[in-house]
């Protein structure tokens, strides 16, 4: 298990730090996300390495309408002079799992980090609202946040989207709603182990199927409560990989982690980016597992990613003038 083949046949270990936590998950037997009940895995704390709480100059919970009722969002606001930039970010979860509490600590890192406002969304989930209902809900929460910018304090012309698994598929996703509206207020796109495919084919599937956190059963069980049916997982709106064309969306950073199930589809979607012109900065990080960026508390590499996005952040929303 601490071993596997990269391009070019370098062989690298699994990162010390990941292989003591994942030793005492097998030890502690953890049961797997999907034998559990939909219920009992909201249960689950999804960032058990998850660094101390930073605290932040404001941090609001409000409310704001959505396309199927309101849309709880959580935002954090550093202690600066506005108009600050904004960034809209969708937590994790297999778009079943996660809320905005499972996202906090991150969205305090990055509001501190980047001197940015930063409004969590907590998305409807499935399967009590399948396919499209987050990405609509994602998808209005971040046009919210552009409209309503000068009322938070924001910056409505230096407007993110981020996100991690899920939340980093919701994150291109508006990208390219946003695209085909004709909406050019996305400046920029965090996108943090993105889920980019309805697929279970790629390389990194067969090769972190199971043994490193997220299985590739895992992902078969957010899917089949994610969609309503195999056809919505063909939609570019589910599986952003999918699209027929990438250009014309705003510039990304893509970070992957080496033993994930998850890695090559993210890989491929910046390539993607990458050959319709898109500005785009993707890093795989070797010997971590899925999640990553969210373990600061444990996984020195997660707090490299995080210094990584943050300085990304804050070169893209620089304000014109500088």
């Amino acid at each position: 298990m601490t071993n596997r083949r990269l391009q070019g046949g370098i062989r690298m270990p699994l990162d010390p730090q990941v292989q003591v936590v994942l030793e005492k998950m097998k030890q502690l037997d953890v049961p797997p996300l999907q034998a559990l009940s939909v219920e009992d895995a909201r249960k689950v704390n999804l960032s058990p390495m998850a660094a101390p709480p930073e605290e932040v100059w404001r941090v609001e919970n409000r409310n704001i309408p959505g396309p199927a009722g309101s849309i709880p969002v959580r935002i954090y606001s550093p202690r600066s002079e506005a108009p600050l930039p904004v960034i809209v970010y969708y937590h994790g979860g297999g778009w079943v799992v996660g809320d905005l509490d499972a996202a906090d600590v991150l969205c305090r890192q990055l509001a501190n980090g980047t001197g940015s406002i930063v409004v969590s969304v907590d998305y409807r989930l499935a399967p009590e609202h399948k396919f499209p209902a987050a990405a609509e809900d994602a998808y209005a929460a971040a046009e919210w946040v552009a409209r309503n910018a000068g009322a938070l304090g924001a910056d409505p012309e230096r407007v993110a989207v981020g996100g991690d698994s899920a939340g980093g598929n919701l994150a291109a996703v508006v990208s390219l709603m946003a695209r085909d509206k004709g909406r050019s207020f996305i400046k920029f796109q965090l996108l943090v182990n993105p889920v980019a495919r309805h697929s279970f084919e790629t390389d990194s599937y067969r090769e972190n199927a199971e043994g490193y956190g997220l299985t590739a059963d895992a992902m078969r069980w957010f899917w089949g409560h994610y969609l309503e049916n195999e056809q919505d997982g063909l939609n570019p709106y589910a599986s952003p990989l999918l699209a027929a064309d990438l250009s014309g969306l705003p510039p990304a950073l893509v970070l992957t982690a080496e033993f994930d199930p998850l890695r090559d589809e993210g890989e491929d979607y910046a390539k993607r980016l990458r050959d319709a012109g898109v500005p785009v900065e993707s890093k795989r990080y070797d010997g971590m597992v899925h999640g990553f960026l969210l373990q600061t508390g444990g996984y020195d590499q997660g707090r490299k990613a995080l210094e990584h996005a943050v300085r990304a952040l804050r070169d893209a929303l620089r304000p014109a003038r500088a």
